[in-house]
């Protein structure tokens, strides 16, 4: 039996972000999925594809973790037509299963 490969990456997070739900429980804004990988809209429309995620906002007011392309599309898409964004937006917001389950399988140390 091989031995399992594991890899490590340090995230940094702010300190008064929630902590990461367990995997399939309610997303709660913690940043922890978008901060160690890009996900594909990432990929797609900004061409990231290792890192923490560029559109990876923290929203104090909220003290949560939000997408920047669902909550501020053109400030990502910059050939994105105003009148597009709420199209956009939703899209987004499908794509990445915004605020269903928490679908990140990383660990998260203390």
């Amino acid at each position: 039996m091989k031995p399992r490969q594991t890899s490590s990456t340090v995230i940094w997070l702010q300190a008064s972000a929630p902590a990461k739900p367990a995997l399939g429980q309610s997303c709660n804004g913690c940043g922890v999925c978008c901060a160690a990988e890009p996900c594909p809209v990432a990929r797609v429309f900004l061409l990231q594809f290792r890192g923490s995620c560029q559109a990876l906002e923290w929203h104090a007011d909220v003290q949560q973790y939000r997408c920047g392309m669902l909550v501020q599309p053109a400030n990502y898409v910059r050939l994105l037509p105003i009148s597009w964004q709420c199209w956009f937006a939703r899209r987004v917001k499908r794509w990445i299963a915004a605020g269903t389950a928490c679908d990140s399988d990383a660990s998260v140390g203390g």
